[in-house]
């Protein structure tokens, strides 16, 4: 089956001639067409304009381009509906955007279309990136395909669900406070979120521009280092962009961590840990330790504070970025008697009720009177994780620690207590607020039923090289990541 392939495997096969782009295009578009009415993780999907993508690779390689020139020449790519992409619909989850149709590439994806890949479909995510499980979004539900009553993570759950049911060879998505690592755990694939500036932000729709970063999901480790080489670099687009080189992440796949330091917070082995999570994890580590890493016992001290400096940051930032949907320029519009009127009964049947919390959350912490007490205290707060983590990479070269709490837990189980929802997240925020890179890979399931866990690596500052290294050197001494969900015909 080519759209089981990873994409290393899948270019081999192209570069020799064995399989043609369209034949990979039609796996992963056939395979779409037998699963996706159960899963739901794509929002929509042009496959007269895939194949036309795929046929254009096929005669680019017959008139003889390769792969050392476009390393995802052939390989059919979706994206979180977050990101934009020339003349495919913009929608961010949510109906306040209408029929928007976007009229230009996002950097992310300009990239991967320079470097051959077949950009198709948009992904089902939370309205506006702002969720924990795929279940705010104004498109519906969707589902893990490990099992189906369970959800897949968020915000990015389409994009880790499209890959965990092979309907895609990859996916992009966005992480503001684990929306790529957590969806990556619970569907049981490998999901990077980037240091914050390595990816350029120019043509994602922002939720939290101070923590925000696009970063991809794959089925294997070299996979996702392949990704990160075309999407990473400078741009001028995205006055956060960082002027920092790109190396090839690929070459430090060696399988060698002999000497390498990790750290072992203890700040992150909680109360509400589940055992099977902890034994997985704890395995993992010694995994990496039979592998010739060093493990000792880190700090983190105000670990216990990420949460709800998050939860006034992000909102906050989002309450000034949502303001711009207003029915005036673009996107959905509800007529009314004065502008006032125009704007309220637009953002009030445009935006879904978590969308509507946390723009009236983060329009509190910033007004008179609260924002020296909540906003410019929370920054503080930031400072001071960040420090932690600084503190912690001058004595170890990574940190390794649960990617979430559980693994999936059930559709609606949360879905009516935000403060239960929102520590889905508790493993995950730190990093973004720190703004260091992190990624999430599978490392065991639990008993009954079947549901992956995931292992979180954290790295220093554009530290994706070494974080990665350890990540492949774990994945490639345990089978986890080959394990595939029985989906029910």
């Amino acid at each position: 089956m080519l759209n089981q392939l990873t994409i290393a495997e899948l270019t081999a096969k192209l570069a020799r001639r064995e399989v043609s782009a369209r034949e990979a295009t039609q796996a992963c578009l056939d395979q779409i067409a037998r699963v996706d009415g159960k899963i739901h993780a794509f929002i929509s999907h042009d496959a007269t304009d895939a194949l036309a993508q795929a046929d254009a690779a096929d005669r680019a390689m017959a008139s003889g381009a390769t792969h050392a020139q476009q390393p995802l020449l052939g390989v059919p790519i979706a994206v979180k509906d977050v990101l934009a992409v020339k003349n495919q619909p913009l929608n961010c989850g949510s109906k306040i955007l209408g029929q928007f149709i976007s009229p230009y590439d996002a950097t992310a994806v300009e990239k991967m279309k320079a470097a051959g890949a077949i950009v198709f479909g948009r992904l089902n995510m939370d309205e506006f990136a702002m969720g924990s499980s795929t279940e705010n979004s104004a498109f519906g539900l969707t589902r893990n395909p490990w099992d189906l009553t369970r959800i897949p993570g968020g915000s990015s759950g389409g994009s880790a669900a499209a890959v965990a049911a092979d309907e895609a060879i990859a996916t992009l998505g966005t992480d503001t406070g684990g929306s790529i690592r957590q969806p990556a755990a619970l569907c049981g694939c490998v999901g990077l979120k980037p240091t914050y500036g390595r990816v350029s932000r120019y043509g994602l729709v922002a939720f939290a521009s101070s923590l925000d970063q696009i970063g991809p999901f794959t089925k294997d480790v070299q996979d996702c280092a392949t990704m990160l080489n075309v999407i990473g670099g400078h741009d001028l687009r995205d006055s956060t962009s960082v002027a920092q080189p790109v190396p090839d992440y690929t070459t430090g796949l060696t399988g060698n961590i002999k000497g390498l330091r990790l750290g072992l917070p203890k700040e992150y082995m909680i109360g509400g840990l589940d055992p099977e999570v902890k034994a997985a994890v704890d395995a993992a580590v010694k995994q990496l330790q039979s592998l010739g890493a060093r493990v000792e016992e880190i700090s983190l001290p105000h670990t216990e504070y990420a949460a709800a400096t998050y939860y006034i940051i992000a909102p906050a930032e989002a309450s000034a970025n949502l303001a711009r949907f207003d029915g005036i320029r673009y996107g959905a519009r509800v007529d009314g008697a004065d502008p006032l009127e125009l704007y309220s009964r637009t953002r009030g049947a445009g935006f879904g009720p978590e969308v509507k919390r946390r723009i009236i959350l983060g329009t509190y912490v910033l007004s008179s009177g609260y924002h020296d007490a909540y906003y410019v205290r929370a920054q503080k707060v930031r400072t001071l994780i960040r420090q932690d983590f600084l503190k912690a990479f001058e004595r170890v070269d990574a940190i390794v620690t649960p990617t979430t709490p559980t693994a999936a837990f059930k559709i609606g189980e949360k879905s009516g207590d935000p403060l239960q929802m929102y520590l889905s997240d508790v493993f995950t925020i730190s990093c973004n607020l720190a703004g260091i890179c992190g990624v999430s890979l599978p490392c065991g399931f639990t008993k009954s039923p079947k549901l992956p866990i995931g292992l979180q690596l954290l790295g220093k500052p554009f530290g994706e090289e070494t974080m990665l290294q350890l990540a492949h050197a774990y994945e490639q001494s345990t089978n986890w990541h080959q394990e595939k969900p029985a989906i029910p015909n």
